[in-house]
C-alpha cells in the first residue's frame, strides 16, 4: 500500500480514537449530571441505547432524548465527527490554533 494511503489511515484511526474518547467523556459527564434521565418515555419503550445519542443524528436525539439531555447538550454541546474530524486537522496544519472543540451549529432548543 502507498506510504500516502497508509499515513492516512492511520491518521484517520487516530483522529476516529480521539473522538471516541470525547463521546465518551461526555457520556459519562451527562450520565453523572443526570442519572438515569438520558431517554424520554419513547425511548425508553424502545429500548434504545442512551450512548446512540452522543453520535447518531439529530434525527435521533430529537425522537428519544429526554428533556434534561436536550437542556444539557445546549449547556455542553454535541460535536458530530465532521466538526471534530475538521477542527482536529485544522489544528494540525495550523499548531498554534486554539484546539478547544467548538460546536459549529450552536445547539438550538427552539421547536
Amino acid at each position: 500500500m502507498s506510504a500516502v494511503i497508509t499515513h492516512a489511515m492511520d491518521t484517520w484511526r487516530h483522529i476516529r480514537a480521539e473522538f471516541q474518547d470525547l463521546l465518551e467523556a461526555r457520556y459519562a459527564a451527562a450520565e453523572n449530571a443526570l442519572g438515569p434521565a438520558l431517554l424520554n418515555r419513547r425511548g425508553w419503550e424502545a429500548g434504545i441505547d442512551p450512548m446512540s445519542l452522543f453520535y447518531g443524528p439529530r434525527t435521533r436525539v430529537d425522537a428519544y432524548a429526554s428533556r434534561e439531555l436536550l437542556d444539557w447538550f445546549a449547556e455542553h454541546g454535541r460535536t458530530t465527527y465532521t466538526e471534530f474530524e475538521t477542527q482536529y486537522l485544522e489544528a494540525m496544519i495550523d499548531p498554534g490554533r486554539d484546539t478547544t472543540i467548538q460546536e459549529a451549529d450552536p445547539w438550538s432548543l427552539a421547536r
